[in-house]
């Protein structure tokens, strides 16, 4: 008797199991079928980049190149700048640790390597001091050297500067673009409804929602290109403080040496 019971209770348990096993299975294809179901729309989706580009004209993929450029252009000079700016704050570091070591410039200016802004700044220097003849020199001594350096400064900084006006003119224009092939966009999706006759809301979204892409594309190549400018331009004062620190520092020390 109790082995029957105990056969029964088993046969109940395995029951029960089949049971919810059963129902899970049927929670889990219910609950995957919606995905599916959108996974699938997504990737029958015709009003996408690839509709776009199939369907839209000369001007629309020309549009469509340019502001690829565009981002193309931002980002390449984001990356440069910033690798340049890096490099100039180890050769600041560079020079803060050796150059300043040494018992002359021109020694100190050895210690630098080739490629160093601050070995330019100290190779202008020290010619400032040697071209001190002739017409020059009528010129006061203290304010040759000083022009010598800030020309050299401004050197650098001109150089670090360069390629900042491709972001602000990417960041400026580039909605525009996206703008221009939204309307443009626009334009020949009434155009094509007005000939077919037909205005109901599946053909009019769909070339309507294709030349909105245009407008978010714009957006999307200047919203990069504004922050990296701003980004590095903060970067650059940074950087720019410690050249200018190092030639003041060396216009102290050039003419102190030459007194002596």
């Amino acid at each position: 008797m109790p082995k029957q019971i105990k056969n029964l209770f088993l046969s109940a348990i395995f029951l029960y199991a089949g049971n919810l096993m059963a129902q899970s299975t049927e929670a889990v294809s219910a609950a995957s079928a919606p995905i599916t179901a959108a996974a699938t729309a997504i990737a029958e989706n015709p009003y996408g980049l690839a509709a776009l580009w199939n369907q839209g004209d000369g001007v629309a993929k020309g549009t469509l190149l340019i502001l690829v450029l565009m981002s193309m252009a931002s980002w390449y000079v984001i990356i440069i700048k910033f690798a340049e700016q890096a490099k100039l704050n180890k050769q600041a570091k560079a020079a803060q640790e050796t150059f300043w070591t040494a018992r002359t410039v021109e020694q100190g200016k050895e210690t630098l390597q080739p490629d160093s802004a601050f070995r330019f700044i100290a190779e202008k220097a020290l010619q400032s001091a040697t071209k001190h003849t002739g017409l020059l020199g009528a010129v006061d001594f203290n304010e040759w050297v000083t022009m010598s350096i800030q020309r050299a400064i401004g050197n650098v900084q001109s150089r670090m500067q360069d390629g900042l006006a491709v972001l602000a003119t990417v960041g400026s224009t580039a909605p525009f673009v996206g703008l221009f092939g939204t309307v443009w966009g626009i334009y020949h999706a009434l155009v094509k409804i007005g000939i077919s006759g037909q205005a109901s809301i599946d053909k009019v979204a769909g070339p309507v929602g294709e030349s909105l892409i245009m407008t978010a594309i714009g957006l999307a190549v200047a919203v990069p290109a504004v922050l990296g400018y701003n980004f590095l331009v903060r970067r650059n004062k940074a950087v720019m403080e410690q050249v200018n620190e190092f030639g003041s520092d060396l216009h102290a020390v050039l003419l102190g040496s030459l007194k002596k």
